[in-house]
C-alpha cells in the first residue's frame, strides 16, 4: 500500500466520527486567523470523509497552498492514509446535510440523512434525505445513476448528465452546487428545463410543496404549462377596508412595480382592479386615468415587442438558424410564457421540434458557445465590480491579493467585452501587483508607536499624523493603514541590526516526533523541547542552508 501524497483540504471537528465539516484556508495569512479561531479544537481525518480516523494538524506555507496533514506514526514514520477524496469538495456531502437540516428546521420539518453507498459507491457520492411523506436523493457525482420513478426525487450535481427526453417529459430537474465561502461551502439549488438556462437559488428561496422541492423557477415553469383556475370568492364576515383614495394609491404603486419588473399579466390585472374602483375623489380619478393610459401605452409596446419576438423565432426556425432559435426560445420562455395564442404555440412547437431534432453534437456545440458568451459577460461584470472597489485604494497591498487574482482571471475571460478605460485600469493594477509586497504586510510588522514618529514620503503626512489616500476618487481621506514607504525604513533598520545576531535553531517550527505537538506549540515536557524535536529542527535548518542537488 502506497501513501497518497495529495494535499488534504477538508477535515471534521472534534472526533473521527464527527459530521461537522471544515475546510482549510489556502493562504497563509488566512490560516493564521483560522488557527486562532480554532485554537481549542481538534481536526480529524473523518470516517464520513472516507478517512482513516487519525488526528490532523495544519501546515502553513507561504510558497504553496496550506493544507491538513497527519501526525507521524509512533515509530516516527509518515502516516499512511487510504483516503480517496482530499480536495475542497471532498466534504460536500456533510455540508449538504448541515445546510439541508438547518433549512428543514426553519420550516418545521425533521429529516433523516443517510450517506448510502449503492453498489459499493464511495461515501459522499449520494446523500439520501428522508422527511415526512417524501424524500430527496442528492447525486453529487456520476457514480450512481439517478432513478426518476423512485419515491425520492433526484437532485443532480453539476457534473451529472441528464438527457433532453428526461427534461421534456419531467418539465424540469433540480441541480445542486456548492460554492466556497471562507472555510465553509454554501449550497445552491438550480432548476434546469428544456431550452431554458439553469437558474440558481439559495436554499432560503426554495420550498417544499406537494410536487416536492420547488424553486421560483419551478413555479414559473408550472404556471406557463397550465392556466390556474380563477380564485373563488367565499362570503364571510364583512371587514372594513381602506378608503377608496388609499386603495387607489396602493393600486398605482402596484402598477408602477409591475411595470418595473416587466410583468404584463400583473399590469393587466391591476388595470382591471382600477377600472372597478369607485368612490374616489376627482383628483385621484385624474391620477388613475393618467396611470392607466400610461400602462395601456406600455402594454401596446409590449404587445408589439411580443409580435416581433415570435416573428423572429418563426423566421429563425424557418431558416434553420440553430443558434438564433436557441437564444429566442430562451427569451420566449422567459418573457412570453403566459396567455399564448394558438399561433404563438405553433411557432414555439415548430422551433422546439427543430432544435430537439438537431444532433447531440450540434446541440452540445451551440450550448458550449452560449456558455462561453455567458461566461465572458459575467467575467466583464465582475471586472467592473472589482475595479469600482479598487478605486478606493491608491496602492497594492497584501489584502487586495484575492481581488487581484479574480480581476486578472476575469479580465482574461472577458476578452474584448472590456472598454479601453477598463483595460487600462486592469493594466495599471497588474503593474502595481507585479511590483510586489512582502508576504506579511508591513503595517503588521511595525507598531503605530514607531511609525507615527516619522513623516510619510508618499502622502507627506507629518509626524503624529495618519496617512491619507494619495490617489483615486477618495484622495485626501484617511487611510486604513500607513503607506509602505513610511514603514519600510523601520523594517530595514531592524534587519540591519539583526544581521550580526546568530539565529537560534527553529525548534518550534516542526512537529515534535515524541509528543506530537504541532508547530509553534511547546512540548509537553517540563524541561523544554524533546531532543528528537531539536535534532529534527537542526536537520531542517541544515537542508535549508545546503539543499540536496538534483
Amino acid at each position: 500500500m502506497q501513501d497518497d501524497r495529495r494535499q488534504i483540504q477538508t477535515a471534521v471537528l472534534g472526533s473521527a466520527d464527527s459530521d461537522e465539516p471544515l475546510m482549510l484556508p489556502l493562504e497563509a495569512i488566512e490560516l493564521d486567523a483560522f488557527r486562532r479561531r480554532h485554537e481549542h479544537d481538534t481536526y480529524w481525518c473523518g470516517l464520513l470523509l472516507g478517512g482513516c480516523g487519525g488526528q490532523l494538524t495544519t501546515k502553513l506555507y507561504t510558497d504553496r497552498a496550506c493544507h491538513f496533514a497527519h501526525f507521524p506514526d509512533p515509530d516516527g514514520q509518515p502516516h499512511v492514509c487510504r483516503r480517496r477524496a482530499r480536495g475542497v469538495n471532498s466534504a460536500d456531502h456533510l455540508y449538504v446535510k448541515s445546510a439541508a437540516a438547518a433549512w428543514l428546521r426553519s420550516r418545521g420539518e425533521q429529516a433523516r440523512f443517510d450517506f448510502t453507498q449503492p453498489d459499493g459507491a464511495p461515501v459522499g457520492s449520494v446523500v439520501d434525505i428522508q422527511f415526512k411523506y417524501r424524500g430527496l436523493r442528492v447525486h453529487l457525482d456520476q457514480t450512481v445513476a439517478p432513478v426518476w420513478d423512485s419515491e425520492s426525487e433526484p437532485v443532480l450535481g453539476v457534473s451529472v448528465p441528464v438527457d433532453r427526453d428526461t427534461l421534456v417529459d419531467r418539465w424540469y430537474v433540480h441541480r445542486i452546487r456548492l460554492d466556497s465561502e471562507g472555510t465553509a461551502r454554501r449550497v445552491f439549488i438550480g432548476t434546469e428545463a428544456f431550452a431554458r438556462e439553469t437558474e440558481w437559488f439559495g436554499l432560503d428561496q426554495c420550498e417544499l410543496t406537494e410536487r416536492g422541492l420547488s424553486t421560483p423557477a419551478v413555479e414559473r415553469i408550472v404556471q406557463s404549462r397550465r392556466t390556474p383556475p380563477p380564485t373563488r370568492w367565499s362570503p364571510g364576515k364583512a371587514r372594513k377596508g381602506p378608503d377608496a383614495d388609499a386603495r387607489a394609491r396602493g393600486l398605482m404603486r402596484r402598477l408602477a412595480d409591475a411595470r418595473k419588473v416587466d410583468s404584463v399579466v400583473m399590469v393587466r390585472r391591476v388595470c382591471g382592479e382600477i377600472a372597478g374602483l369607485t368612490g374616489v375623489s376627482e383628483e385621484t380619478q385624474r391620477q388613475l386615468a393618467a396611470a392607466v393610459q400610461e400602462a395601456q401605452n406600455w402594454l401596446d409596446e409590449q404587445a408589439e415587442a411580443r409580435r416581433d419576438l415570435f416573428a423572429r423565432l418563426n423566421q429563425a426556425a424557418t431558416d434553420e438558424d440553430a443558434r438564433q432559435v436557441r437564444e429566442l426560445l430562451l427569451l420566449v420562455n422567459a418573457t412570453a410564457a403566459h396567455d399564448r395564442t394558438e399561433a404563438e404555440d405553433a411557432i414555439v412547437d415548430k422551433a422546439t421540434d427543430y432544435f430537439a431534432g438537431l444532433s447531440h453534437a450540434t446541440q452540445q456545440l451551440i450550448e458550449a458557445e452560449a456558455a462561453a458568451d455567458r461566461a465572458a459577460a459575467e467575467a466583464a461584470a465582475r471586472v467592473r465590480t472589482i475595479l469600482r472597489s479598487l478605486r478606493r485604494h491608491d496602492a497594492y497591498t497584501h489584502e487586495l491579493q484575492p481581488q487581484m487574482e479574480t480581476l486578472i482571471r476575469s479580465a482574461a475571460a472577458a476578452g474584448n467585452r472590456l472598454t479601453a478605460r477598463q483595460t487600462a485600469e486592469v493594466a495599471t493594477w497588474k503593474e502595481r501587483m507585479a511590483a510586489g509586497v512582502p508576504p506579511r504586510p508591513l503595517y503588521k510588522q511595525v507598531a503605530r508607536r514607531y511609525w507615527i514618529q516619522r513623516s510619510c514620503p508618499r502622502c507627506h503626512a507629518g509626524q503624529g499624523k495618519d496617512c491619507v489616500l494619495a490617489e483615486g476618487t477618495d484622495a485626501g481621506k484617511a487611510r486604513d493603514f500607513p503607506h509602505d514607504e513610511r514603514l519600510q525604513p523601520i523594517v530595514d533598520e531592524r534587519k540591519a541590526k539583526q544581521k550580526a545576531i546568530p539565529r537560534p535553531w527553529r525548534v518550534y517550527e516542526v512537529t515534535c516526533p515524541d509528543c506530537g505537538r504541532s508547530p509553534n506549540a511547546p512540548c509537553k515536557s517540563p524541561s523544554g523541547p524533546h531532543r528528537s524535536r531539536v535534532e529534527l529542527a537542526q536537520e531542517y535548518s541544515r537542508l535549508r542552508k545546503h539543499p540536496p542537488k538534483r
